[in-house]
């Protein structure tokens, strides 16, 4: 089993974490291969980020992401360039007020959620930054790609002292977020 998970948007949306993230719930709490890479722009803030992970449960023979089972695309400029990358069928999570030009074309063989994720991380912690864990947690939920513990632990083991209660309880909306989507509910 091969998977293969992309994150992109800016910086300062927290993509290079998320990834981060992902990638050590799989390989330290989950007992699986994973590999992360990650390429951003000169600029540490509004500047193209991009994180993949590849996790799998034999060694990983080719680092790198190639046609994401998962894609999470925070901006609009993330969705235009690997939008049709994708592998058919695959899940697409996208900030929906950060992308309104949309390809339905190619989502047509893709399991899209657009949703206002900044906006839901504001309403749940008070600060839009928790939008990556909020998106984590509702990418975990919604495909069962790590268990939720995993996450937890990999969440907690990433984010700045003090702020743990505040990112834990990001994740547990994505979660609920998460089992909606899964479930089939709107």
């Amino acid at each position: 089993m091969r998977k293969e998970v992309l994150f992109s948007g800016f910086g300062g949306q927290g993509v290079i974490l998320a990834g981060v993230i992902l990638g050590r719930a799989a390989a330290v709490y989950e007992d699986l291969y994973a590999v992360q890479t990650q390429a951003y722009g000169p600029e540490s803030r509004g500047g193209a980020s991009m994180a993949g992970v590849v996790i799998s449960d034999e060694p990983i023979d080719y680092p790198k992401v190639m046609a994401p089972d998962y894609a999470v695309l925070f901006s609009q400029e993330a969705y235009n360039k690997y939008i049709h990358s994708m592998r058919k069928g695959g899940t697409v999570v996208v900030e929906e007020e950060l992308v309104p030009s949309r390809d339905t074309a190619a989502e047509k063989s893709l399991k899209v959620y657009a949703l206002p994720l900044t906006e839901l991380a504001e309403q749940t912690t008070g600060l839009s930054l928790t939008m990556n864990i909020l998106t984590l947690g509702l990418l975990v939920e919604a495909t069962g790609i790590v268990g939720r513990e995993a996450i937890e632990r990999a969440v907690l083991d990433a984010v700045p002292k003090g702020t743990e209660e505040l990112n834990l309880k990001a994740l547990h909306r994505g979660f609920e977020i998460g089992a909606r989507i899964r479930d089939g509910e709107s």
